[in-house]
């Protein structure tokens, strides 16, 4: 796989042409450098990666890390969050189906509100719900008595993903941001979900301006292919011992050789994917606001990360049936589209298409759901 002049696989499938090795590095060292290039601001260009093979070790990773930095053992995570269903993993996410009946979570976390505006459970009128959530992390973290002395690190995800595609403003992780500089805990984002420019930006916590101190990455930025790792300060990762945490298959030549294409792709100006992600996800929210459907709650999302929340009707917001649910996926599947729910009651229909996919098929699909959500109200 290390050949410049590209492999031939096996069978009778195309030639498969791989980015030429510079100074004869391993590809995964190649990777590190470029991951290092594009990293967001705080870490770009004095960062160290950690590689893995899903999302769930990259969490794993900036858990262990994070206490082993600070030498703190408790951990901020969200309501509605989902960090990955392994041990450490697993005891930051809330959904229901990943943790009922496997018995105790691991120890140390505390789970506060998420800005989810539309089922926000505290009131709104003087503050919003970005100003109130994160106010709350500050009072957890600089306060006493809270019973929050000992964090070691805010792990957030810069867009909700399972929890219901929730982007918040970027008030929000400014406030987190500033809570953890005065209590000198540590700031992850979890841009396993919403990373490799599904936002309209390479990363969304570059919308709100903020620098976190280590990002978790994984699924589109290596397609079917297992990659994923943890991005930190180099100052951190001073911090960890050498030969602490081996990890035989991460980054294997094959997965570094993809994410390096699947970069420079993303990073061609000719196809311009990251401003076209942006402009084509505004255009698709009008669009689906457009079929002026009483079963949609909210539209909402940033880039093609867009999430419909679907409700019986707009006053009560209780969330559309399950049996309604199953209705317009099996209509939608009989039509050719193909969408999943998600969200804390399974009603949030997600629209998260190819970065590459044409402007007329993608739309073709999202009439088709509009169609979709009159035969269901009929």
């Amino acid at each position: 796989l290390s050949t410049p002049k590209g492999v031939t696989a096996f069978g009778h499938q195309p030639e498969v042409v791989l980015p030429p090795l510079k100074n004869n590095r391993p590809r995964r060292t190649e990777l590190a450098a470029k991951l290092s290039e594009i990293a967001p601001d705080g870490l770009r260009g004095d960062c160290i990666t950690f590689f893995t093979q899903s999302g769930s070790d990259a969490l794993e990773a900036a858990i262990k890390f994070a206490k082993r930095i600070t030498g703190r053992h408790q951990i901020i995570a969200f309501h509605g969050g989902y960090h990955g269903v392994w041990n450490a993993s697993g005891s930051l996410t809330t959904g229901t189906a990943y943790r009922k009946g496997f018995g105790a979570q691991m120890c140390g976390v505390i789970h506060a509100p998420y800005p989810y505006a539309y089922r926000f459970p505290f009131d709104t009128t003087h503050k919003s719900a970005e100003q109130i959530a994160g106010d709350y992390i500050d009072y957890l973290l600089n306060t006493p008595y809270t019973a929050a002395d000992d964090v070691a690190a805010v792990i957030v995800e810069p867009v909700q993903g399972e929890g219901g595609y929730v982007p918040p403003s970027p008030e929000f992780l400014q406030r987190l941001r500033q809570a953890c500089d005065r209590s000198g805990t540590l700031l992850i984002v979890d841009e396993v979900q919403s990373g490799a420019g599904r936002t309209g930006k390479m990363w969304a916590v570059e919308h709100s301006g903020v620098k976190p101190d280590m990002l978790t990455f994984g699924k589109g930025i290596g397609s079917d292919l297992p990659m994923a790792g943890l991005i930190m300060r180099s100052d951190l990762a001073a911090k960890i011992p050498d030969g602490s945490m081996p990890n035989t298959f991460a980054a294997n030549s094959l997965s570094a050789a993809v994410a390096l294409t699947n970069i420079s792709i993303l990073q061609d100006p000719d196809l311009d994917l990251l401003n076209r992600a942006h402009a084509l996800g505004l255009e698709a929210q009008e669009r689906i606001r457009g079929f002026n459907s009483p079963l949609v709650g909210e539209v909402r999302g940033r880039g093609l990360m867009i999430g419909i929340e679907l409700v019986e009707d707009s006053v009560s917001k209780a969330p559309l049936a399950g049996e309604k649910i199953g209705q317009l996926m099996g209509y939608l599947l009989n039509h050719g589209v193909l969408m999943i729910p998600c969200g804390r009651y399974s009603n949030v229909m997600r629209v998260m298409p190819s970065l590459t996919i044409s402007r007329e098929l993608f739309f073709k699909a999202l009439d088709i759901f509009g169609d979709a959500l009159a035969s269901l109200k009929a």
